[in-house]
């Protein structure tokens, strides 16, 4: 883990490189969510291209299931948050570029998802969305961001067998742009990024708000409605 938490920021000229470490599996706890906000904001405040890490063999594993076991108030918060910066993500007003690095299951899938380029390292780890493999339906913001992102047949499997993919199979059904080398993946992903930065970032923004309106619209029906009361 960082000295400054669970998220490390560094901004290289119009590139913020945001890596995620918790020196476990990247959890997307409250203490992730809020930090990747923070980053995001900085991000924004600093008109850069984001590119997106996690750690090595693994982007993230999605909440952590024990979080399911304690209060239900803790569970409504993180939820909502891991919703929020999904969305967050999708109309970001900057390009972000994701260099998955390993497992990334569940919420790290719809993470994943949410960026604009995606691309995936070679190697032994999984892509996927694992819900009904563990007991839980998926929530309707996942459920849109997959249908938006996924290919319709890749969209059927994924969500209801909760099949975990390999980097090329996920690339396939659309959880991935590109696949690289493990070795290339930070050096492939960071000329993505660079070349991004040459686009102009007010068309950017409004046509990711075009393209995308009906798809956030009906994730955040999806948050107002599974979790009213919280």
């Amino acid at each position: 883990m960082n000295d400054t938490g669970p998220v490390d920021y560094k901004l290289n000229g119009s590139i913020a490189t945001i890596a995620m470490d918790d020196d476990k599996a990247n959890v997307m706890s409250e203490a992730m969510l809020i930090a990747l906000d923070r980053a995001l904001d900085r991000a924004e405040r600093d008109r850069a291209v984001v590119l997106l890490v996690g750690r090595p063999r693994c982007f993230s594993g999605g909440y952590d299931l024990a979080m399911f076991q304690r209060g239900q108030e803790e569970v409504a918060r993180t939820l909502r948050r891991g919703a929020e910066l999904v969305i967050r993500m999708l109309g970001f007003p900057l390009p972000i570029v994701l260099a998955c690095t390993g497992h990334a299951v569940a919420q790290g899938a719809f993470t994943l998802l949410a960026g604009d380029v995606r691309i995936g390292a070679t190697g032994d780890y999984k892509i996927g969305l694992n819900e009904v493999a563990i007991g839980l339906v998926p929530p309707h913001y996942g459920v849109e961001i997959a249908r938006f992102r996924l290919t319709p047949a890749g969209f059927n499997h994924a969500l209801t067998t909760g099949t975990l993919y390999r980097p090329e199979q996920a690339q396939e059904i659309g959880f991935l742009d590109r696949v690289v080398s493990a070795e290339s993946l930070l050096e492939v992903a960071h000329e993505e990024a660079k070349q991004l930065c040459g686009i102009d970032m007010n068309a950017h923004a409004g046509t990711k708000e075009r393209v995308r309106a009906d798809v956030l619209c009906r994730m955040r029906e999806g948050i107002a409605k599974e979790l009213a009361d919280t």
